[in-house]
C-alpha cells in the first residue's frame, strides 16, 4: 500500500434535523477527486466518527465505497471503545472494498501499551489488510510509545502512522529511526513544511476538505519537485489558516465552516460541539478569504 499524498478525513455533512446528508457527501467526495486528493479517510476524528452510531458508521461506510467506485484508494477509520467494535467496523469495511484501515487508540479505556499491542494485534490477525497506525493522545488519552511500534516490528501490515503529537523530537525519530518500518504521515497540520522536509509522502490533513488545491500544491513542490523555496511560499500563505484549526479548539466546526466558504455545505457538527460565533466566523473567513485569492 502507498500512502503517498494527501489524503483527506472527509467530514460527515449533516441536515438541519441532524440525519446524515448523503447528497452533500457525495458532492464533497465528487470535488475531493476532482481537486487531486490522493485518498479518502472515511470515519475520522474530522468525520465525527464519535458522534455517529454503528449503523450510521457502516451506512457512510458503504455509501463512499460505491461512490468512490475506485477512482482513488479508501481507508476506513474503524477507531472504537473495544476491539469487538473496532473489529466488526473493519471486517464490515473490508468486505465492501476499503483498501486499508485506520487504527487509533481505543479513547476513554486507557489501555497499557501491551494492551494496545495486543488490541491492534487482534485486528491484525482478523483483517489482513493495511494499516496506517494514528497516534493522536490529546484525542484519545493514550501515546503510542516506541516500545509498542518495536512491537510490531514483524507485522508487515503496519506500514504507515499518522503522527499528531507535535513533538518535532518524536517526528525525528519516527523520520530517522522507523524509516524502514512505517512510512510516516503528517498529522499535525501546522508542522507540515517540517514532515516533509524530514522526508514524510504522506499529509493527512482536515483542512484539505475545503484547501484540497492548496494541500496538494504543497505536496506537489515538496514531495515531488522538492522544491522547498516554493514549498515554504504555499506553507507561508497555510499558516494562520492551520494554526487557527490546530490551536482555536474547534477543529470540526472550523472545518465544516470552510466547507461552507468554499461552497460546500455539510451542516453543524453534531453536540456537544456548538456552533461557532459571529466572531469566530469573521475571523476564519477573513484567514479564507486571504489564502483563497492567490489561486488560479
Amino acid at each position: 500500500m502507498n500512502f503517498d499524498g494527501i489524503w483527506t478525513p472527509v467530514v460527515t455533512p449533516f441536515s438541519e434535523d441532524g440525519a446524515i446528508n448523503f447528497n452533500s457527501l457525495e458532492r464533497v467526495v465528487d470535488t475531493l477527486i476532482e481537486q487531486g486528493v490522493h485518498g479518502l479517510i472515511i470515519g475520522g476524528t474530522t468525520g465525527e466518527y464519535y458522534a455517529l452510531s454503528k449503523e450510521e458508521r457502516k451506512e457512510v461506510l458503504s455509501f463512499v465505497a460505491e461512490h468512490a467506485k475506485g477512482r482513488v484508494p479508501i481507508m476506513a477509520g474503524i477507531n472504537a471503545t473495544t476491539t469487538d467494535y473496532s473489529l466488526e467496523l473493519g471486517q464490515y469495511a473490508k468486505s465492501i472494498g476499503y483498501d486499508a484501515i485506520l487504527i487509533a487508540a481505543p479513547y476513554y479505556a486507557q489501555p497499557s501499551q501491551d494492551e494496545l499491542l495486543v488490541h491492534v494485534c487482534r485486528i491484525d490477525d482478523a483483517l489482513d489488510m493495511p494499516i496506517m497506525l494514528y497516534n493522536f493522545p490529546d484525542r484519545t488519552g493514550i501515546p503510542m510509545s516506541f516500545e509498542f511500534i518495536d512491537g510490531l516490528r514483524d507485522r508487515p501490515n503496519f506500514q504507515a502512522i499518522k503522527e499528531s503529537t507535535g513533538s518535532i523530537e518524536r517526528m525525528h525519530a519516527l523520520a530517522n529511526d522507523y524509516r524502514g518500518q512505517l512510512q510516516l504521515s503528517c498529522g499535525m497540520d501546522d508542522q507540515i513544511l517540517e514532515f516533509f522536509v524530514w522526508g514524510a509522502r504522506s499529509w493527512v490533513g482536515g483542512a484539505s476538505n475545503f484547501l484540497a488545491p492548496e494541500h496538494v500544491a504543497l505536496y506537489q513542490a515538496c514531495v515531488v519537485e522538492q522544491d522547498f523555496v516554493a514549498g515554504r511560499e504555499i506553507a507561508q500563505r497555510l499558516l494562520p489558516m492551520l494554526n487557527l484549526l490546530e490551536q482555536g479548539g474547534k477543529f470540526c466546526q472550523y472545518i465544516k465552516y470552510g466547507c461552507e466558504l468554499a461552497g460546500l455545505p455539510v451542516g453543524p457538527a453534531r453536540a456537544p460541539l456548538l456552533s461557532l460565533s459571529e466572531d469566530e466566523k469573521a475571523a476564519f473567513k477573513r484567514n479564507y478569504e486571504e489564502l483563497v485569492k492567490y489561486r488560479d
